[in-house]
């Protein structure tokens, strides 16, 4: 055979030979806070020099001759530290990685040379065509929506965790968690919920609807937060100019007016399914603003976002916030039209310090079924009875595992497969049981023992001049006895006056949804103020050490019997009747009841009034419990009128009148520049009335500040029959303090407030209630007689992350000079938010 046969045939066999040796290399580059994939990141191996790109789900393969020991892979990308992995040799023919990324510093790498560079060029173009790209401005849509939650506690140190007392039980817990769930850092998951829902959209007139199919979590059992974790409150939209994190707006990398706050770098070019995509880096232009950096990738001919992940910048004023990741994915449903596919959104929470342990929360949601402009979003829209409903669909709840298989739009991992069954062990624990129930007692005053609940804590003793110490016990029903009425009791008792007060109500649930209720209410006990929002009452343990020493304290008892007709309807508007009689007795600084006698035996301080209040708060939101529920306010500002009329000779009433008030009230973000709170008031009454049944202007006589209320002005200090006020608080955010690094770094905030006060009192009321006399301890009532009283305040917030300090001025009238503690203090109070 000749020597030219042997050459033909090894170039015929030297293929498969060599095959034989290579080696296959595949995986996946994420990044390390979100979990998720990173596009188009650059995989080098480091003994050729040869490199691959990840595609724009993070997988790379790489394909190389052999491996040894020292061989490694180099992955890098824009914003993010280069990792280098170590190749171990193996037999395998295959070796699969999953690469996380840490993020670095985008700030290195975005160097502007020019005033307008190629990423503000292409910025412009994705700002121009907007109008054509954003969502909103097709005239319905709907979709399937996919959405998952899961927080977990993290940065858990197991040989601590384990020597910490209260924590032992969870031990072996923890442990097995770091050995079957946690592949890197060992993590305590608390809760996880799930929901599939279908959600639909109209521009005009504005509508919205979903319908939850199937929902399920771990350890909350709570229809109103299920409705709330899902697709209705997803407002977040990149083409916005705002973007909110928490209670706070963060100007948007594409707003109109972005380049005011952000650097633009474009950065490379890359292809998706034959579609030609542009990288864009974004950084701040300025420290301690609220504003983001990270990435994006833009469609070059639509100029539409196909992907975009935002990141806080290190500096942004949020507390309690270690990291923050928001991602947003699109896809190209047709040649032109750009729709939200998925988002995600991860935050690192750390309380108690970046290093300490804390919780992280990861919320996934995925769209599909995407219909737009379709007749049948039209007809599930006509079911609304309201302009948005969320609706729990009756079989929601019950959904078996093969359900959640064949609809879930992705498969859970192993981490989140774990996940029910363990917080389902845990929170069987009674040790658990009794940490949580300890900690809600402690943050809310109150603790159920089966059917029956006590507190609030704080109210449990107080000390006064009149009662001296003051114990007070308080007794409800729980939900466990029902969730349809609530019966509520207490009897406090005073060492000094020997005297027991007492108070009992019961209210009866009729229907939950529009809310209607009846109330009966009995109350004998002294008036411990014009109680408002925030305020520390009088009858409060916290008052003991904040009293306005120079302020002599009044009291004025109440026995009261009322009851009370509330229902609610679907447009915003609720109705609200009071039928009260209520008794008065002075007993200390105020004038005698003997002042008010009248003939034929009748109490000059008894009154019968009836009253209606009509209230809108267009779109109002609340979080519900079984039987209470709270407020989480409105878009639009709420308004309240009540008309009330005293009743003579009715259950003993001893005055016939007419009162009308009228109030509005909002919370507004400002445009960089935080919240606007505004509450403007007014009301007549007509009848000569004795001081108890008159316009009582909320004076405040503690140090700790009451944001409702005057605090440079005493309680009974100034009457009135005709009124006008405004109270306003501008919270700027961190304000001038971002321009000094130690109070950038303590994240302090700044705010301002004015309070503007316009009353009269007729003369027969001033008669009728003994104005110039100086009753007990020297007090005495006092009129504006239709000038101005005007408080003008700022301060310091954010202090430690819980303080704020307000210093305060009284503007008009001038103090009198035996009182000029009344025209500058310095008020204290907690405040607790990001």
């Amino acid at each position: 055979m000749s020597r030219g046969y042997y050459y033909l045939l090894s170039l015929i066999l030297f293929p498969f030979f060599s095959t034989a040796q290579i080696k296959v290399i595949k995986g996946v580059v994420r990044d390390a806070y979100s979990e998720e994939a990173v596009s188009f990141a650059s995989v080098v191996y480091q003994t050729t020099q040869n490199g691959i790109l990840t595609d724009s789900a993070g997988q790379f393969m790489l394909r190389v001759a052999s491996l040894s020991e020292s061989d490694s892979l180099l992955v890098s990308y824009v914003g993010y530290q280069p990792k280098s992995i170590p190749l171990r040799k193996t037999d395998k023919d295959t070796l699969y990685l999953t690469i996380n990324l840490e993020r670095g510093s985008l700030q290195k790498e975005v160097v502007i040379k020019s005033k307008h560079s190629k990423g503000w060029v292409l910025w412009r173009k994705v700002v121009k065509k907007k109008p054509l790209n954003d969502r909103a401005r097709f005239e319905n849509y709907g979709y399937e929506l996919y959405n998952k939650l899961e927080v977990d506690l993290n940065r858990i140190n197991l040989d601590r965790f384990k020597q910490v007392n209260i924590l032992k039980p969870f031990g072996s817990i923890i442990t097995q968690s770091a050995d079957t769930i946690s592949e890197e850092k060992p993590f305590l998951p608390i809760f996880i919920s799930e929901s599939i829902s279908d959600f639909y959209y109209q521009k005009s007139p504005a509508r919205k609807r979903e319908e939850i199919k199937a929902s399920r979590n771990s350890g909350i059992n709570n229809e109103s937060i299920q409705k709330f974790l899902g697709g209705m409150n997803l407002n977040d939209n990149i083409y916005n100019n705002y973007i909110n994190v928490f209670d706070k707006r963060f100007i948007s990398p594409i707003a109109d007016n972005g380049d005011i706050f952000y650097h633009y770098r474009l950065t490379d070019t890359q292809y998706v399914s034959g579609k030609r995509i542009l990288h864009l880096l974004f950084t701040p232009k300025h420290r301690g603003e609220n504003v983001f950096e990270g990435d994006c990738w833009i469609h070059d001919t639509t100029f539409a976002v196909y992907k975009v992940s935002l990141h806080l910048s290190k500096e942004a004023n949020v507390n309690f916030v270690n990291k923050y990741s928001f991602i947003q994915e699109y896809k190209l449903m047709n040649d032109s039209i750009w729709f939200l596919c998925k988002d995600k959104m991860v935050i690192d929470f750390a309380p108690i310090g970046k290093e300490k342990f804390g919780f992280i929360s990861r919320k996934t949601t995925t769209y599909k079924d995407i219909q737009i402009n379709k007749g049948s979003v039209w007809e599930q829209l006509r079911k609304n009875v309201k302009q948005e409903e969320v609706v729990m669909l009756e079989h929601a709840q019950k959904q078996d595992e093969q359900y959640w298989t064949d609809t879930r739009h992705e498969t859970l991992n192993k981490n989140e497969r774990a996940v029910y069954a363990m917080v389902d062990t845990i929170q069987k624990m009674p040790i658990f049981k009794t940490y949580r129930n300890t900690i809600e007692f402690l943050a809310t005053g109150f603790r159920s023992f089966g059917p029956l609940q006590y507190g609030p804590w704080f109210n449990a003793v107080s000390v006064n001049p009149i009662e001296g110490f003051r114990a007070r016990f308080d007794l409800s029903t729980s939900n466990e006895l029902s969730t349809k009425y609530k019966i509520r009791t207490y009897l406090a008792y005073g060492t000094l006056d020997k005297k027991f007060k007492t108070n009992a109500e019961i209210t009866y649930l009729l229907k939950k949804s529009p809310r209607t209720s009846i109330y009966l209410g009995f109350v004998d006990d002294y008036d411990n103020g014009q109680v408002y929002y925030d305020e520390v009452s009088q009858d409060n343990v916290f008052s003991l050490a904040a009293r306005k020493q120079q302020v002599p304290l009044k009291f004025l008892r109440v026995k009261q019997e009322k009851f009370e007709f509330f229902t609610e309807t679907n447009t915003g508007f609720s109705f609200e009747f009071n039928a009260t009689r209520k008794l008065f007795t002075p007993v200390r600084a105020l004038p005698d009841a003997s002042v008010y006698a009248k003939p034929g035996n009748v109490n000059g301080l008894l009154n019968t009034e009836l009253s209606l209040k009509i209230r809108f708060a267009y779109l109002e939101r609340f979080l519900e419990g079984d039987f209470f529920r709270k407020s989480l306010g409105s878009p639009y500002p709420i308004g309240e009128l009540k008309y009330s009329k005293g009743v003579s000779g009715f259950l003993g009433g001893a005055y016939d009148y007419h009162k009308l008030n009228f109030s509005i009230h909002d919370y507004q973000k400002v445009a960089h520049y935080g919240e606007l709170y505004y509450n403007a008031y007014a009301g007549k009454i007509w009848g000569v009335l004795p001081f108890p049944m008159l316009e009582i202007h909320p004076g405040n006589e503690i140090y700790y500040y009451n944001k409702y209320a005057f605090n440079l002005m005493n309680r009974f200090e100034y009457l009135s029959d005709e009124f006008a006020g405004i109270n306003v608080e501008h919270n700027v955010g961190n304000g001038i303090f971002r321009l000094f690094g130690p109070s950038r770094k303590m994240k302090l905030r700044q705010f301002w407030n004015a309070k503007f006060l316009w009353s009269r009192l007729s003369e027969a009321n001033k008669q009728f209630n003994q104005f110039g006399k100086k009753f007990d301890l020297g007090h005495e009532f006092r009129s504006l007689d239709g000038s101005t009283y005007m408080e003008l305040g700022t301060g310091v917030n954010n202090i430690f992350k819980f303080f704020r300090v307000d210093l305060v001025w009284r503007v008009l009238p001038q103090p009198f000079p035996e009182e000029l503690y009344k025209q500058f203090g310095v008020f204290g109070s907690f405040r607790l938010g990001f």
